[in-house]
């Protein structure tokens, strides 16, 4: 087909997309630019041309996720508690893991609502809240979403949890036990993160800056099940491309023990990467932070543990 024939196919695939095909892009564009009204257009259009599907669902939390961002907490929880009775609802025919929307609107559900609660002072009932959501999908891809919201608010001060250390790469893990007497960072990262390549250099550099003091990094990350070049990747051939990522992107860091767990990120909640904690010298959690953190930030909270 020459470049005319492809011009016209294209046209040709503009002309018969609906206009309401891509709802989730669609409506994350129109919350970004914060116009509510027209990512709530493109949700009654979907709904009345495809009716509640996940992929609506998904849609339909980011109004939640944008109100809360925005302060507007009874929106927000409105917005979080439909999403949810209309999850629920899709639960009765369907896993809650035959396809990626419906969690992501589930989890989103759960966690707009915890945070609405926490912001308006009702903590107490933000963390029964999302108790109640482990028993209740402990089981399921969103286990970790809730884990984290759950560790955000209890987390801190406590003695952290012993890592699944049996499968590793570099040099093998000590247990935190064995660290105690030592400030520790643990770096959950995974090999597809951006965000996680653009913080080892920060970690690398803060590492040796605070090597006087004791610091030491751990590096958890997991399996995904796949890698870049292979949609389904056997566990054998993942682990060798997680061991390539290592070495091209994290070269000040290929002396931190990295061990290999779902357990891990499942405990920790780190369904967010890079997810950091900062263990103090007695082995409790001093600092949990879910997502990349700029060198001062980071710089500024190791100095708080390694006092």
């Amino acid at each position: 087909m020459g470049n005319m024939g492809l011009r016209k196919f294209t046209v040709l695939i503009i002309l018969i997309t609906p206009a309401w095909a891509g709802v989730v892009d669609n409506v994350r564009t129109a919350l970004a630019q914060n116009n509510f009204s027209a990512a709530d257009s493109y949700l009654n259009s979907y709904r009345a041309q495809a009716g509640i599907t996940p992929e609506y669902l998904e849609a339909y939390s980011w109004m939640a996720r944008a109100a809360l961002a925005a302060g507007q907490y009874d929106q927000a929880a409105s917005y979080a508690k439909q999403t949810e009775a209309l999850s629920v609802a899709e639960l009765k025919s369907r896993p809650l893991d035959a396809e990626p929307h419906l969690p992501l609107a589930l989890g989103a559900a759960i966690e707009v609502r915890a945070q609405v609660l926490s912001e308006r002072g009702e903590r107490t009932q933000a963390i029964a809240l999302l108790r109640t959501a482990l028993r209740t999908y402990g089981n399921t891809s969103i286990r970790p979403r809730l884990q984290k919201n759950l560790n955000l608010l209890t987390f801190e001060g406590r003695l952290a949890p012993a890592l699944h250390e049996e499968q590793f790469l570099g040099s093998k893990p000590p247990t935190l036990t064995q660290l105690k007497g030592s400030p520790v960072l643990l770096f959950f990262w995974a090999h597809w993160c951006s965000d996680c390549k653009a913080e080892a250099p920060i970690i690398s550099e803060l590492r040796s800056e605070f090597a006087p003091q004791g610091l030491k990094v751990v590096g958890p990350t997991q399996l995904y099940g796949y890698t870049a070049q292979v949609e389904h990747a056997a566990p054998s051939d993942e682990l060798a491309y997680i061991d390539a990522v290592r070495h091209r992107f994290y070269g000040g860091l290929l002396d931190m023990p990295v061990p290999i767990s779902k357990y891990n990120f499942d405990v920790y909640g780190a369904s967010t990467t890079p997810t950091l904690v900062l263990l103090d010298k007695t082995g409790k959690v001093a600092w949990y932070h879910p997502g990349a953190v700029p060198y001062e930030e980071l710089k500024g909270e190791i100095e708080r543990v390694v006092r």
